[in-house]
């Protein structure tokens, strides 16, 4: 049975989201694949706005113990003025994700592209592009190599001597940035975001022509009636080491003086060897040649409202649409996150816009963690490292805003987002999102899920400080309800709000279920952890006691899994987060088989908001 592994268009992409993305964890490029002008987005994983802030409000002590006191009364609006005043970070925003730049690609055509195909091959991650202008074929190729660091374009014509182009790199109005040649046939293009503390880059783009003539002007690269064209693109910054530029300049150098089908070796052997260890193969139930049809087209057609009326079935059939569904968020994770590299942010490493949505940051109160969903389960394990890494300084970081903040002096703490140097302040000025103080504990659930896959009990050693100071925090920091029962407080159901009894709105409040339900795994986490590696029997001994007290899901009146310590009715029905279902996923705390009357609870729960319309993580079953 043939693999479903191609995206095919018959047109270039007219935005962002149309566009091919390649990558090799550190490096991404966008394929927009214009015949005659073509601008390639390009990425660095490590280009963001500038250097670590602190931002822990100096009030937020004393606010801790006044919101606290007035969330016991009742008194949920003042308590949301005084977190507003005294909880939130002195300075908003932590750093943002932003574009290195655009590579422009000018190839000189003497008349109108026609007979015109794009795709991208994601069983090899190499992208291809063919028109033809008065009947003679063009072909670009397009690839990101892990092994040799670099992107690869090979630019080549059915004729010979018809090609001529002008090549360059520009920066975005943003940046201090300076194009200028350094080397035979090379460019270096090289600048910095921020101040002193900022992070700085050097990126080269070197060609090599067949036939023809090359040469530099100015910052562009310029070749002349050449068979074929071969770039090479590099970039280095100094997040990873001081001697940027001249690593960028090595890893160039290097690539130029290889054969290109070299280079392309290297590269497709690299990814196959992650991309092919799992095959899901679905049969073909279109009675089509999916080869002759443009992937947007098999999208559009598969709308809910192509049913047939009177029997409410599909008019058109396409398995294996799925299977390349599949087999592309397989791709994309081997593209964006590798050994080394940092891990996938919003847009995993592909973003255009100097502010993108959310700053393009890690959303940890559930996108960064639903990124690497797939890692383990579809055997590419070792693309889970760079989590860990980032969480290395977040649990630093961490450690800071736990003391300063909330005056917890062991463990750590993380609010809903962190950026690149691990900044756990809260982000933004939003209480329904801000104040959430469980997603540094999320964050470490990875650790043990790597461990359960893997049982690398090395691994699970050297992690282990991550896990136990995310629970040591919380054995501090919990407080107990009129119940008894242990409690985060304040906290937030993430980004949702309730009705208060009078009918106004509120978001912050104590125990909402996902931070217990959190809390829970985290605690029998570290219990297995340390049983497994024979160590901190006390503290152990310490979590089990606690776990009697963390309250565990309940059923509502409208017989869903409560939200809230508080039955409360949600202000929007059916909220893009539904974060009281995480004790069904990722966690196994509610299943059919062991808990069949909280399994009902969860469907009420996931079908209320049946007919919301917005992409999100929590979209319903």
């Amino acid at each position: 049975m043939c693999r479903e592994t191609i995206l095919r268009y018959n047109d270039p992409a007219a935005n962002f989201n149309e566009a091919l993305p390649l990558g090799n964890g550190r490096i991404g490029a966008m394929i927009y694949g214009d015949a005659a002008f073509e601008k390639i987005p390009l990425n660095e994983d490590s280009v963001w706005s500038g250097g670590l802030r602190h931002r822990v409000n100096p009030d937020a002590a004393e606010g801790l113990e006044e919101v606290r006191r007035l969330i016991k009364e009742g008194n949920i609006p003042e308590a949301e003025r005084i977190a507003f005043d005294k909880l939130q970070g002195v300075t908003p925003n932590m750093r943002r994700y932003m574009p290195l730049g655009d590579l422009h690609i000018d190839l000189e055509l003497s008349g109108r592209a026609r007979n015109y195909n794009r795709r991208l091959d994601i069983g090899n991650a190499v992208a291809d592009v063919t028109f033809t202008v008065n009947d003679v074929l063009y072909r670009k190729e397009y690839f990101i190599s892990a092994p040799d660091e670099v992107m690869a374009v090979r630019i080549s014509c059915a004729e010979r001597g018809m090609i001529n182009l002008s090549a360059y790199i520009d920066g975005r109005e943003d940046y201090y940035d300076d194009n200028r040649p350094c080397g035979k046939n090379m460019i270096l293009f090289t600048g910095g975001s921020g101040s002193r503390d900022g992070i700085f880059f050097a990126a080269v783009l070197g060609a090599k022509a067949r036939g023809g003539s090359i040469r530099t002007l100015g910052g562009r690269i310029a070749v002349e009636k050449a068979d074929e064209v071969i770039l090479i693109f590099s970039v280095r910054t100094s997040f990873y080491g001081d001697n940027y530029e001249k690593s960028a300049l090595i890893d160039a150098e290097m690539a130029l003086k290889a054969e290109y089908d070299e280079l392309r070796l290297h590269h497709v052997n690299d990814y196959k060897d992650m991309f092919d260890r799992v095959d899901f193969s679905l049969c073909d139930n279109t009675e089509e040649n999916l080869d002759k049809l443009d992937t947007a087209e098999r999208i559009k057609r598969l709308k809910g409202d192509e049913l047939d009326n009177k029997d409410c079935e599909r008019l058109i059939h396409d398995n294996k649409l799925i299977e390349l569904y599949f087999n592309f968020g397989r791709y994309l994770m081997i593209s964006a996150s590798r050994p080394g590299t940092q891990p996938m942010n919003l847009q995993g490493i592909w973003n255009e816009e100097m502010i993108a949505p959310w700053g393009s940051r890690y959303a940890v109160n559930i996108n960064t963690e639903m990124n690497y969903w797939p890692a383990e389960s579809c055997n590419l394990s070792e693309c889970h490292l760079p989590l860990f890494d980032l969480l290395e300084r977040v649990c630093e970081n961490g450690h800071i805003t736990a003391k300063e903040m909330y005056g917890v002096n062991k463990g750590f703490v993380c609010h809903h987002n962190t950026d690149i140097w691990g900044d756990t302040a809260p982000q933004d000025m939003w209480v329904p999102g801000t104040l959430w103080p469980t997603g540094g504990a999320w964050l470490a659930l990875h650790i043990f899920e790597h461990y359960e896959y893997t049982l690398d009990k090395e691994f699970l050693a050297e992690k282990y400080h991550i896990l136990k100071q995310a629970a040591e925090f919380f054995t501090e920091f919990l407080i107990e309800d009129e119940s008894g029962m242990l409690v985060t407080c304040p906290s937030v159901s993430p980004e949702n709000t309730y009705k208060l009894p009078d009918g106004t709105k509120g978001c912050l409040c104590m125990g909402p279920s996902m931070d217990s339900q959190i809390i829970t795994v985290l605690f029998t986490d570290v219990i297995r952890a340390a049983e497994i590696l024979d160590k901190d029997k006390t503290f152990a001994a310490k979590l089990k006691r606690m776990l009697k007290k963390i309250p565990q899901p309940e059923v509502g009146k409208y017989g869903q899994i409560k939200e809230w310590l508080v039955d409360y009715d949600e202000v929007e029905i059916g909220h893009r987060h539904i974060s009281q279902l995480f004790a069904l996923h990722p966690a196994d705390l509610i299943t059919p088989s062991k808990t069949p009357k909280l399994a009902d609870a969860a469907r009420a729960a996931a079908l209320c908001g049946q007919g919301f319309t917005t992409a999100a993580w929590s979209m319903r079953i």
